[in-house]
C-alpha cells in the first residue's frame, strides 16, 4: 500500500472542496479584522483611508453595562449547556444501553435524534405556543396545580432556564449515540469479570462504563469549551425579546445588534474579536489541563 502523495492523492481532492470553502468563508473574512481597529466609514472601502484608532472600541466596549451583561450571560448559559449536554446525553445513553429490546432500542434513538435536524426557527414557533402564559400547554398543566401562569419567555428569572432545557432537549440526542458507539467499543470481557468478581450494575457502570466513555467524554466536552462564548445565537435570537436582554442577551446577538441595526461596525468587530481570542485561549487552557492531568490527547 502506497502512503506517499501519490498513494493519497484521491482522499486529497476529496477534501479539496472543504478546503476551499474553509479558506473562503473562514480565512479571506478575517481580513476584516481590521476594522476593530479603525473608525470605519463603509463608503471609504475595507481597505480604503479609513482613520486608525488603535484600542480605542476594545476599551469603548469594556465600558459598556450591556457588554458586561451580556458577557456575564454568555459565560452563564453556555456554562449550564455544557453541564447539561454532556450529563444528560451520558445518563441517557447508559440507560438506553440496559435495554435489551433491540427494536424498542433503535426506536428511541431515532425519536430522541429527530430534534437534531430541526432548525431553530420551526422549534422556536413551537416553544412559543407551547410557553404561552394564556394557552400554553406548560402553563394549563400548571393552573390545574393551582399554580399562577409564568411568562418563560419574559421572565428574567426563567428565560436562562428555558435555553439550558431547550438547547439540552434538542441536541441530546445527538450525544447520546455518540456515547452509545463508545460504550459498545467497551470489552465485554470486563463485564464478565465484573459480574464473577460480584459487581452489580451499578459497579459495572462505575468502574467499567464510565471509565470507557471518559474518552469520548473529554473530545466532546473540549469541543463544547470551544465554543462556550457562542452559547447558540439561532436559538437565543429566535426566542428572545428586549424583556428579557438583562437576562438573555448574550455576545453575539449584541454584535449583530450593535453591527447591523445600529450600524457600528468597528464596535461590533472589536467584541467579536475578542470573543474569538477568549474562545482560543479557553480551548488552549482546557486542552492543556487535558494533556497535563488525564494524559489525553487528539492525535
Amino acid at each position: 500500500m502506497k502512503y506517499g502523495l501519490r498513494g493519497t492523492r484521491s482522499l486529497h481532492l476529496m477534501l479539496l472542496p472543504s478546503l476551499i470553502l474553509l479558506i473562503i468563508f473562514a480565512y479571506l473574512p478575517m481580513a476584516g479584522i481590521v476594522i476593530g481597529f479603525q473608525r470605519f466609514i463603509p463608503a471609504k472601502g475595507l481597505f480604503g483611508p479609513q482613520e486608525w484608532v488603535g484600542l480605542y472600541y476594545f476599551k469603548y466596549a469594556f465600558q459598556l453595562p450591556e457588554f458586561r451583561d451580556a458577557l456575564f450571560n454568555t459565560l452563564y448559559i453556555s456554562f449550564m449547556k455544557i453541564v447539561a449536554g454532556i450529563v444528560t446525553p451520558v445518563v441517557f445513553a447508559i440507560l438506553l444501553n440496559e435495554l435489551r429490546l433491540a427494536l424498542l432500542k433503535r426506536s428511541i434513538q431515532t425519536i430522541i435524534y429527530l430534534p437534531h435536524f430541526l432548525s431553530w426557527v420551526i422549534l422556536a414557533g413551537v416553544f412559543v405556543d407551547i410557553l404561552s402564559p394564556s394557552y400554553g400547554i406548560v402553563n394549563r398543566l400548571l393552573q390545574s396545580f393551582g399554580i399562577e401562569p409564568i411568562f418563560f419567555l419574559g421572565s428574567n428569572a426563567w428565560f436562562p432556564y428555558v435555553l439550558v432545557a431547550t438547547d439540552t432537549w434538542k441536541e441530546f440526542g445527538f450525544g447520546t449515540i455518540v456515547y452509545l458507539a463508545a460504550i459498545t467499543s467497551i470489552d465485554p470481557n470486563l463485564y464478565e469479570a465484573a459480574i464473577v468478581d460480584g459487581a452489580n450494575k451499578w459497579r459495572q457502570i462505575w468502574h467499567i462504563t464510565l471509565p470507557g466513555m471518559l474518552p469520548i467524554i473529554m473530545l466532546l466536552t473540549l469541543l463544547s469549551i470551544g465554543s462556550i462564548l457562542n452559547a447558540n445565537f439561532d436559538q437565543i435570537f429566535n426566542l428572545y425579546s428586549p424583556q428579557v436582554y438583562k437576562s438573555g442577551d448574550v455576545l453575539d446577538t449584541l454584535v449583530y445588534r450593535i453591527g447591523l441595526l445600529d450600524a457600528n461596525y468597528s464596535l461590533s468587530t472589536a467584541i467579536g474579536l475578542f470573543k474569538s481570542v477568549v474562545s482560543c485561549i479557553l480551548i488552549s487552557i482546557f486542552y492543556y489541563i487535558a494533556y497535563r492531568f488525564l494524559n489525553y490527547r487528539i492525535f
